[in-house]
């Protein structure tokens, strides 16, 4: 089991990627307060928790009940992160908290995909967790590994304050646009898993 757990904890760290959602928080609050920042780190880890959590408890049974296929999830995951990519690529960040100033972004984007409870993340919760394969203990410490690996996201997260006084706001302008650039691609990659043709893809 502790095999298992240990196998768990690298994949779910992998899909999670604090140190990626870490880059992308300090990106988007860039504008907040220090209070703000705080505020909305924890919110986001508790929205992400939620639904990681929620996922492993009831997820395979929606998904069953409703006829989607794991591979439908993970391909409506990819065009969303590619369309959120997109718009932090060509967004206008002197607009940004003007436009929608009652949206709260430690929902969408920081908690639910593309960030921290990320369609890989909840696609890995469900899969290592699948109620016709492991134990009910087992599924615990899939949990547990969970939580833990969100509670040093939330670390990082509270850390970032530091990044944004570092590298300013033009900085923040710069990362903003490359994280963009690297969720547009990494949902590519999504979506040609998803589809199944990576294989075609050849690289010289």
């Amino acid at each position: 089991m502790l095999e298992k757990l240990s196998q768990d904890a690298l994949v779910i760290w992998a899909t999670i990627d604090p140190i990626g959602t870490m880059a992308l928080f300090a990106a988007l609050t860039s504008h907040l307060t220090d209070q703000q920042r705080r505020k909305t780190a924890f919110k986001t880890v508790l929205y992400a928790g939620c639904v990681l959590l929620g996922s492993i408890l009831i997820g395979q049974l929606i998904l069953n009940a409703m006829g989607i296929r794991l591979v439908s999830f993970q391909l409506g995951g990819g065009i969303i992160l590619f369309l959120f990519g997109l718009q932090m690529i060509f967004g206008n960040d002197s607009n940004k908290a003007k436009q929608d100033p009652d949206h709260d972004i430690a929902v969408f984007p920081l908690a639910i995909p593309p960030a921290t409870a990320t369609p890989g993340a909840i696609l890995a919760v469900i899969l290592l967790t699948d109620n016709h394969i492991h134990p009910i203990t087992t599924q615990i410490g899939t949990a547990l590994v969970t939580l833990g690996v969100l509670g040093i996201t939330l670390i990082l997260l509270l850390l970032s304050g530091k990044i944004i006084k570092l590298i300013g706001t033009g900085g923040a302008s710069i990362l903003t646009r490359v994280m963009g650039m690297i969720l547009a691609a990494f949902s590519v990659e999504l979506i040609m898993t998803a589809l199944e043709i990576k294989q075609w893809v050849k690289l010289d």
